[in-house]
């Protein structure tokens, strides 16, 4: 039986969501992360290399890391083979689902309606993700769609950041939040892997009760 998505974050509240275009920056990225307390990352597949990206941090030893952005089943083989723990998806295709599942591990695929968090409880999902989040009502949207679903939880991700965190996370439907402002691109590319770690920690502390 494959792990429940809640088990992969062992309580962790906050999960980077990341577009790395250079490998050379997985292991300082996955330091930074690490040591701003970060348990767990999520490694897009919107770049060519993010196969080794992930594989890169994965073999690191400090986070769980999962494959996003996965919208076919060869992508979630090869984010398995690269080591992926987990694979998110930015919307519900049966497919990719029932591809994860058979692979064994716990897929998080996106929703935006109740029609499609209808189709997650059919397969026997517990935890979605909400997305993108912030372009589709933010928090109040979350609790609506919520609250005919009580045995739902919410991974909101998509335009969150620092200052709208905590009251994502006062929501007892939501499990996590995923955000890239902790590590973007752009901090990849000057090499600011101190800021990354404050940013970090900083969401780290304001997830934590």
């Amino acid at each position: 039986m494959t792990a429940g998505f809640d088990s992969v974050l062992n309580g962790a509240r906050i999960l980077p969501v990341l577009t790395v275009p250079d490998p050379a920056t997985a292991g300082p990225l996955a330091d930074a992360l690490a040591a701003g307390g970060a348990q767990c990352a999520e490694v897009t597949f919107r770049t060519p290399d993010a196969e080794q990206v992930l594989q890169a941090m994965a073999a690191h030893g400090g986070l769980t890391v999962g494959a996003g952005t996965v919208v076919t089943t060869e992508q979630a083989e090869r984010a398995v083979d690269a080591g992926a723990a987990f694979v998110v998806s930015p919307g519900y295709d049966e497919e990719v689902v029932a591809r994860c599942r058979a692979l064994g591990v716990p897929v998080v695929p996106g929703v935006a309606t109740a029609t499609e968090l209808i189709r997650a409880l059919r397969a026997g999902l517990d935890t979605v993700k909400l997305f993108p989040a912030e372009p589709l009502g933010g928090l109040r949207t979350l609790r609506a769609l919520a609250a005919p679903f009580p045995g739902m939880r919410f991974v909101p991700t998509g335009g969150i950041d620092a200052s709208r965190l905590p009251s994502y996370l006062t929501d007892p439907a939501v499990l996590a939040v995923g955000g890239s402002w902790m590590a973007t691109p752009a901090h990849l590319e000057r090499g600011e892997y101190a800021e990354i770690r404050r940013l970090t920690a900083e969401a780290v502390e304001r997830s934590t009760p």
